[in-house]
């Protein structure tokens, strides 16, 4: 029997409260030893990153050493105490903040004595801990020491002064191992002196902004570094920003990426290739690159020739380099993979795309929003997909005998850790079946209450096509009125530089088993659809996105998806800015929600961190060159255009967009007297992480629409909305 209830109201067993405490924020996994290891966020405790591992060896499936039954078993141990939480503020992203050795200490951090003390083959875990940015080195069970210094204090910092990402484990060509981190440090100046020494904090670079110098660095294990810093040993030269330190199986010629402002590293970045001297490298040869051509993650195939992926074509496609040989292409002109993309945006240090089988093959994440898995062969080109049921796959591991680790979600299931074994060789290979490890949902909802992911192209009137994600409402023995149509959501993402896949999502399933339908729009600027189509938002946001959106709304209407006169936008970060735009210069929407969005430009530029101080030269014009542009596209300079209500959402601790960007737009929004609320979150900082903040966002969202849109949504707070 069918129930018929008016869209917005449907009552769903989703809640804001399962959305918080009920799944978890999976990191990629691990293989350390037999077992497997991977990151969990915790709402629950403040949201920290937590190390975790299986409980016990993890196999593939036809090893017969799971238990069928415990398949589905979320079976772990939290490694990392509380309250230290594993996660690096360099480019405050952060990255890969973590690494754990097996067989010992490799060079020691003291024995353990006591009850439940360990052998001496326990993995010595690094990690860098988010309050201080102190690398620190434990085996599980005892108390984690730190390895470096808290760096002085450097008023343009905002936070700590020297920060760690990205440990490498190491081993040079006499035998030594180490482990090398990605230092982001505050504390020189321009002309190389202390930066703590002088008044007022780092000087000034050439371009203005506070000087700030990033490279490979050596961390010592012996805990020399905690208290003095002259111990650690700076591997290669200082950049503005460096990633991706590759040391060769020989341990002779370093490999990594750099780039300067005002690139992003999906605009141009360097790839280097020095010999390691002395355990140091200088400039060596840049060997691909440039500031038009973005390159990612060089990994080494043998002693001489690297792999890396590459957009010179166009697309984000596979090359290899040697010094005998140079560079080349390693899919033909005509291949039918070389209009896909092998790599994506790098927000976070330590994002790879695919995973090293031997010196002629790896396995290759592919495609455009949605991915597939696939065997290259490098020296032949030639792809093999596996048929594998995930439409985003990341943080790829293999081990010997095929096994294969990686984290993956696709419409039907929600981000989870696998294991799998590749079969049939490299003539013939095959995938077997996944085996679940790790969900990021304890709680998943039945399939009933779910939506369906429905990719979507929508023709523009200039040519070309934005691609979208449209989830109808959906739950089973409901429907809406027949003479009514559904209000809808776009969600908008942020980055902008970056890309939603069609995977399953309890955030939009909370909208839809309500009777409210979402899309997710992949507007210009998007990665996933090549070169061009990411660089149609240079010089243009807050155009391009805007236009974009407006059109998959109209689209929806127009198909009789969507009720026009009930249609609301949400976005975070750079997706708030494309929310405050859609809403302050057209009249499609009847309602926004603004996540820690960005209001306007000037102070933006001046207020946000390193990373994106120089992000928007590309995406609206260089700074003060085209300081009128960065007025007229501010939703802040065009409030007076705005008829509709607005909830503004934030954390106080944000780096990123810092809160006067929304206090702003408040104010702007009091004086005009339009209906809005404004909630800022003690504690937090880009995004919500803590449980409690996660509920009153989403319930305060969805009470919010239900008041523009004339439905009162059930068992949710009443949000105050104000007009001063």
């Amino acid at each position: 029997m069918t129930t018929t209830l008016p869209y917005g109201t449907w009552p769903s067993p989703i809640t804001a409260q399962q959305l918080a405490t009920g799944g978890a924020r999976l990191g990629g996994p691990v293989f350390v030893g037999d077992q497997l290891w991977w990151t969990e966020g915790i709402a629950a405790e403040g949201g920290r990153q937590a190390i975790v591992r299986s409980a016990g060896p993890v196999a593939a499936p036809e090893d017969g050493t799971n238990d069928p039954a415990e398949e589905a078993d979320p079976r772990s141990v939290t490694v990392l105490p509380a309250p230290f939480n594993a996660r690096s503020r360099v480019h405050e992203y952060g990255g890969g903040s973590w690494v754990a050795m097996p067989g010992g200490a490799a060079g020691g951090t003291g024995d353990r004595s006591g009850e439940g003390s360990a052998s001496q083959g326990d993995p010595l875990v690094l990690f860098v801990n988010f309050e201080d940015q102190r690398v620190y080195a434990f085996v599980e069970g005892s108390e984690p020491r730190p390895l470096t210094a808290v760096g002085p204090e450097v008023d343009s910092a905002h936070g700590p002064s020297l920060r760690w990402a990205c440990p490498t484990p190491v081993t040079l060509a006499d035998g030594t191992r180490e482990v090398w981190w990605i230092c982001e440090d505050h504390t020189r100046t321009a002309d190389g002196t202390d930066a703590a020494d002088g008044a007022g904090g780092a000087s000034g670079g050439t371009d203005g902004a506070p000087h700030i110098e990033r490279y490979v660095a050596a961390v010592p294990l012996d805990g020399s570094a905690a208290e003095d810093v002259a111990a650690i040993r700076q591997v290669t030269p200082s950049s503005r920003f460096v990633a991706y330190p590759r040391l060769n199986p020989e341990g002779t010629a370093l490999a990594w990426i750099s780039w300067e402002h005002p690139q992003m590293p999906w605009d141009g970045t360097e790839l280097h290739v020095a010999p390691l001297v002395g355990g140091s490298t200088g400039h060596g040869e840049v060997v691909a690159g440039g500031p038009d051509v973005s390159v990612l993650q060089p990994e080494w195939l043998d002693a001489e020739r690297l792999l890396y992926v590459s957009d010179e074509s166009g697309w984000w496609n596979p090359r290899v380099w040697s010094a005998h040989e140079g560079a080349r292409a390693v899919l033909a002109p005509d291949s039918p993979y070389a209009e896909q993309e092998f790599a994506g945006s790098m927000w976070g240090l330590g994002t790879t795309w695919y995973a090293v089988l031997d010196a002629d093959h790896a396995l290759v994440a592919h495609g455009h929003a949605g991915e597939t898995l696939g065997l290259l062969t490098v020296s032949t080109g030639q792809i093999a997909d596996l048929d594998l049921p995930l439409t985003s796959i990341s943080g790829m591991q293999v081990r010997e005998g095929g096994v294969l680790a990686l984290l993956g979600a696709s419409p039907a299931r929600f981000p989870a850790v696998y294991i799998a074994r590749l079969e049939g060789g490299y003539d013939a290979p095959r995938m077997a079946e996944l085996e679940l490890v790790r969900s990021s949902r304890d709680d998943a909802p039945d399939p009933d209450v779910l939506p369906t992911a429905e990719e979507i192209e929508v023709p523009l009137e200039d040519g070309g096509a934005v691609h979208a994600i449209w989830f109808a409402p959906r739950r089973s023995g409901i429907q809406g009125p027949a003479d009514e149509l559904p209000p809808v959501i776009a969600r908008v993402h942020g980055g902008p530089t970056s890309v939603v896949p069609p995977v399953l999502s309890l955030p939009v399933a909370y909208y839809t088993s309500r009777g409210i339908g979402v899309v997710e729009v992949n507007y210009g600027g998007s990665t996933g659809y090549g070169r061009a189509y990411r660089d149609r938002l240079k010089g243009q946001w807050g155009v391009v996105d805007v236009a974009d959106t407006v059109a998959v709304m109209d689209h929806l209407v127009r198909t009789g998806l969507a009720d026009g006169q009930r249609l609301g936008i949400e976005g975070g970060s750079a997706g708030g800015w494309t929310t405050l735009a859609c809403l302050t210069r057209t009249d499609r929407f009847s309602a926004g929600v603004s996540s820690f969005g960005v209001a306007e430009l000037e102070a933006f530029i001046h207020d946000t961190h390193d990373f994106e101080s120089r992000y928007i030269d590309g995406l609206v014009g260089p700074y003060p060159e085209r300081r009128d542009l960065y007025a007229e596209r501010a939703p802040l300079n065009h409030v007076d255009e705005l008829e509709c209500p607005v909830l503004l959402l934030q954390g106080d601790e944000d780096r990123i967009v810092p809160p006067s960007q929304s206090e702003m737009f408040r104010d702007a929004l009091a004086a005009k007297g339009i209906p809005h609320a404004y909630l800022l979150f003690s504690g937090e900082q880009h995004g919500f992480r803590q449980a409690e903040s996660i509920i009153r966002a989403t319930e305060s969202a969805l009470s919010f629409y239900g008041q523009v849109f004339g439905f009162t949504p059930p068992c949710v707070p009443v949000l105050e909305l104000v007009t001063r």
